[in-house]
């Protein structure tokens, strides 16, 4: 995959207020007497790169669907680039690149050749530029080379660059992909990650579906984790693992007398080594705070070069946002009709 080259993407909007690209309140959808989706209200931050996390069956799926107007809430309210749905699906769906779940192309037509079918109904793409553009597209996800062959010879990670080169024929405001790097390979995945980081630059907001925590920290600034059909959390990826940090490190060569001082003051702390080999204590925030942690290693005399809270992991965030849930529950019914929908 090469560097993007397409014009940069203006959002719309001034002043201080959020700009919101794609928004739902209220979500709901129910399958007879199953209900896979409940009440969802999901905020996409324009010129955001927001990951939608959550285990299979918890939802991802069918509010992407509803979000691009191909399934109708059975309640609830969507706002599409500022147009509300359905009657405002076909002026801001121009606007729109989605991947959603897997491409569908005829199998007996070339790459290239379907590439150009689907650039042929692009409203935004002038008939004289069809060809440069598929073109350029083509080479953008690394199909250049393999693009005259024909689509029922693809493997799965070709298949997935192929609709995500439908996807990127003209420049977007906003970017759906519903887990782009299934069936690639680490290289191919690391280029996706490119063509993400590029959108990104140039303006686009991107909504990346998976449930690949990596995935989601390497290349998202917001999150959105889904379980049983509800968001159970959204915001910047940053200050959601900031929030749920529950430990304070700090860095000392006076290891002991800190361990001494904090327990004397009933604070709970141990001994940790950085990786740069830097020493210094961890001290668990239950009870207490940073400040008063401080305080009482001042008041005793440590030396405190650096003193920051614990990072929690995106792994560690998904875990105690949706583990409890699933063991008590086990499997859920979001599982069998979202799979059955496929």
């Amino acid at each position: 995959m090469t560097a993007s080259t397409s014009a940069r993407v203006e959002p719309v909007g001034t002043g201080s207020t959020p700009v919101l690209a794609a928004r739902t309140r209220g979500l709901r959808k129910v399958y007879g007497r199953t209900v896979a989706v409940d009440r969802v209200d999901l905020d996409v931050p324009e010129g955001a790169v927001l990951g939608m996390l959550g285990p299979n069956g918890s939802g991802k799926t069918t509010t992407i669907r509803m979000l691009l107007g191909l399934v109708r809430p059975t309640e609830g309210e969507v706002e599409l680039l500022g147009e509300a749905l359905p009657d405002g699906v076909g002026d801001a769906l121009p606007h729109v690149g989605a991947l959603v779940e897997g491409p569908g192309f005829h199998p007996f037509l070339s790459g290239r050749e379907n590439l150009r079918r689907a650039a042929a109904f692009e409203p935004l793409l002038a008939t004289g530029s069809v060809r440069q553009a598929v073109e350029d597209a083509l080479e953008r996800v690394g199909l250049g080379a393999a693009a005259h062959r024909r689509y029922r010879g693809y493997s799965l990670g070709m298949k997935q660059r192929l609709g995500l080169a439908a996807a990127l024929l003209v420049p977007r405001r906003l970017i759906v992909l519903d887990e782009p790097t299934n069936g690639l390979d680490p290289a191919g995945t690391r280029e996706v990650r490119g063509v993400i980081a590029d959108l990104h630059a140039a303006g686009s907001t991107v909504l990346v579906s998976s449930h690949l925590l990596s995935e989601i920290e390497a290349t998202c600034t917001h999150v959105a984790v889904l379980h049983r059909g509800t968001v159970v959390a959204q915001g910047e990826l940053a200050e959601l693992l900031q929030s749920d940090s529950s430990s304070l490190l700090v860095t000392t060569p006076d290891v002991e007398q800190a361990l001494t001082a904090l327990r004397a003051g009933r604070i709970s702390a141990r001994p940790f080594t950085a990786d740069d080999g830097d020493g210094g204590v961890r001290v668990e925030l239950i009870g207490t705070t940073a400040p008063v942690v401080l305080e009482a290693l001042v008041r005793a005399g440590v030396a405190v070069h650096e003193a920051r809270r614990h990072r929690t992991g995106l792994e560690d965030l998904f875990a105690r946002l949706t583990e409890a849930e699933e063991a008590e529950h086990n499997l859920s019914a979001v599982d069998t009709i979202e799979e059955g929908t496929r």
